[in-house]
């Protein structure tokens, strides 16, 4: 009961965040201009970004499934997708859950062998859910530094005056991340040597060798070159769905806006695919703030980076971070839903 109320108080916690972070991004918002430029702007754009996030949970499926195959050969193309759209849906309610949820589904779906055991168990299952994470965060900074180098001239000033002392102010953050990792590389080796002391023992470093076995899977896949394609194709589609978001508000005739919302405009339509780009790396890192689905967080960051970096008002940068991630969302309920009736239909036959 102690570790339900501690999950529930958590839970709450984030979501009383969220809530605060969404009062917070919309209490100045001019409703009138919101519910104007919602109503002119491109939606053809609109769907467009919604068709290339779908395309990114079909793109991410394959590729986890690519890191699942070392473990068993026989999982389906099919039972990654549906798991990975069932995790997006789970995250919007519960944060990170999601990701202990794909693991079930597809250990639920994976095959047995002549013992009935399971091919592909949920600790080595989880983790390669770990390792697609941990390669996801590697590209990111991947990309971000590619960028930053390729267009210093335009972004390093934002960098050194504001990210930088971000991060420096936060140096005790560092401390902290590395006491955790000492403790857990004690834990292991506490593990390790009490493995043959008790079948508890025994138990907790059977399941964390078979994590790791999951973590090492990407070691043994073949086609090593698709998953750094499929990889470096998801970032092209963020940064796509990104600028699709762009081109619906570029382009509004101004006739019968407010001068407000009309200047608003004119600075958007100033945009190009470089700062599409500099949005992406925005809401990808309003992802490290665990609130359910990013409500709050990424509208907020993604406003503010418009605000701070080109003098947009906010009540407009608010208008493309509720286009850009409503509509994801939207894609990842549709998605999400779609996989789960079909596969609780297919379970029932």
């Amino acid at each position: 009961m102690g570790k339900k109320l501690k999950n529930t108080g958590k839970y709450l916690l984030w979501i009383s965040v969220s809530a605060a972070l969404l009062y917070f991004s919309f209490r100045s918002v001019n409703w009138a201009d919101f519910a104007t430029a919602l109503q002119h702007c491109r939606w053809g754009y609109v769907l467009l970004s919604m068709a290339f996030g779908a395309l990114v949970l079909y793109i991410r499926g394959l590729r986890w499934r690519m890191q699942i195959l070392p473990v068993d050969p026989a999982t389906k193309r099919l039972t990654c997708w549906n798991a990975y759209n069932i995790c997006m849906v789970v995250n919007l309610v519960l944060p990170r859950v999601g990701e202990v949820v794909r693991s079930i589904f597809v250990t639920r779906n994976s095959g047995r062998d002549a013992e009935g055991r399971h091919l592909a168990p949920i600790d080595k299952v989880l983790g390669t859910v770990i390792a697609d994470r941990m390669w996801d965060l590697a590209s990111f900074f991947i990309v971000f530094v590619l960028t930053l180098v390729l267009m210093w001239d335009r972004f390093g000033t934002f960098f050194t005056e504001t990210i930088l002392p971000g991060v420096a102010g936060k140096a005790h953050l560092w401390w902290i991340a590395v006491i955790a990792i000492l403790l857990m590389g004690g834990f292991l080796y506490l593990c390790w040597r009490l493995r043959d002391r008790g079948r508890i023992w025994g138990r907790i470093w059977g399941y964390l060798k078979g994590m790791a076995d999951g973590l090492s899977s990407c070691l043994h896949m073949e086609h090593g070159w698709l998953f750094v394609l499929y990889t470096a194709l998801i970032w092209v589609l963020y940064w796509l769905m990104s600028a699709s978001i762009l081109w619906s508000l570029q382009g509004i005739d101004p006739t019968g806006l407010s001068p407000e919302l009309a200047d608003s405009l004119a600075k958007i339509d100033t945009l190009g695919m470089d700062d599409a780009l500099l949005l992406m790396f925005a809401g990808a890192l309003s992802s490290v703030v665990p609130v359910p689905g990013g409500f709050g967080a990424f509208h907020m960051v993604v406003a503010g980076a418009l605000s701070s970096l080109y003098g947009i008002p906010f009540g407009m940068g608010m208008i493309f971070a509720t286009l850009s991630h409503e509509s994801q969302v939207i894609v990842d309920v549709f998605c999400g839903g779609g996989s789960y009736l079909y596969e609780t239909l297919l379970h029932r036959r």
